[in-house]
């Protein structure tokens, strides 16, 4: 697994264009997909934060914290551009970062004073899909990248 920094590496035009999109609408938005205790799927909208060469959110007291406390497995897809269908999903493992340097780095960069009791999290990236469209309803997309096997090994 790799983090963001590792990620900005191996592809950084596919870093930078995925980075526009989860900032398309100036603060990060994205929908979290976690796995609930009986193995369903769970999603939220989250603010995912990019900062301290990694991807992070600070979970407030929640189910998607629960679910991200016992199963740490989780997809992330930005919000859909409003002129266009396209997207950029990532995949892999979060956890909980307890290093007060690094919470602090990023309460720093995020858009909103930071609560004692949110949970900051780290979200290591093993997959990441793109996808761009030249019109909304455009299929199949005119670009696709789907990269695996370089984030596992970074």
């Amino acid at each position: 697994m790799a983090r963001w920094a590792q990620f900005e590496i191996d592809a950084p035009g596919l870093a930078m264009e995925d980075k526009r999109l989860f900032y398309q609408f100036g603060v990060g938005l994205g929908f979290l997909a976690t796995i609930r205790e009986n193995g369903g799927p769970r999603l939220h909208p989250i603010c995912p934060i990019l900062a301290a060469g990694g991807l992070y959110a600070f979970i407030v007291p929640s189910p998607k914290r629960t679910d991200l406390r016992r199963d740490g497995r989780y997809a992330l897809h930005c919000y859909p551009p409003e002129e266009l269908d396209d997207e950029f999903c990532v995949m892999g493992r979060a956890t909980e970062v307890a290093d007060p340097a690094v919470r602090a780095q990023v309460a720093a960069a995020y858009h909103h004073p930071v609560q004692e009791q949110w949970i900051l999290f780290g979200f290591d990236v093993e997959r990441c899909l793109h996808a761009k469209y030249r019109y909304r309803g455009d299929w199949p997309p005119t670009y696709t990248k789907w990269i695996e096997q370089s984030l596992r090994e970074g």
